[in-house]
């Protein structure tokens, strides 16, 4: 199985939380665990001091589901249609879900409610746990 980690669970592995465990359990099983640009970026964005090396070992040990122009679309689609019920999606959460898609993943995530599209296989990884 392939596991999309969300920036939520990126920020707890870097802060030691115990989502440490839960992705050494995914590695055990055989499980690849991978992220997007995306959640690259937003982990950078807010890295705090000191934490640059723990995120770039963390980054070398993930894959990257790429985004190319199916994800684009499929993440326009899913913005536009939710917009027209009167939900608003960011752009970068469509974006990764889309690419999870894509790649035939899971995503583990903090925050489900993010991610409403019934594409997606979603596990929530609560936030510190």
């Amino acid at each position: 199985m392939q596991v999309v980690l969300d920036t939520t669970v990126l920020i707890d592995y870097l802060r030691g939380r115990p989502v440490v465990d839960r992705v050494a359990n995914l590695r055990r099983r055989g499980d690849v665990a991978l992220t997007t640009a995306i959640n690259v970026e937003e982990v950078v964005r807010g890295l705090r001091l000191g934490e640059e090396d723990a995120a770039g070992a963390l980054f070398d040990g993930l894959g990257i589901v790429s985004l190319g122009r199916p994800a684009g679309r499929q993440a326009g689609e899913w913005r536009g249609a939710f917009a027209r019920q009167g939900v608003t999606l960011s752009q970068a959460d469509c974006l990764i879900a889309a690419a999870t898609v894509g790649a035939g993943a899971t995503l583990a995530t903090g925050n489900p409610g993010h991610f409403p599209m019934p594409e997606i296989a979603l596990e929530h990884w609560p936030v510190g746990q």
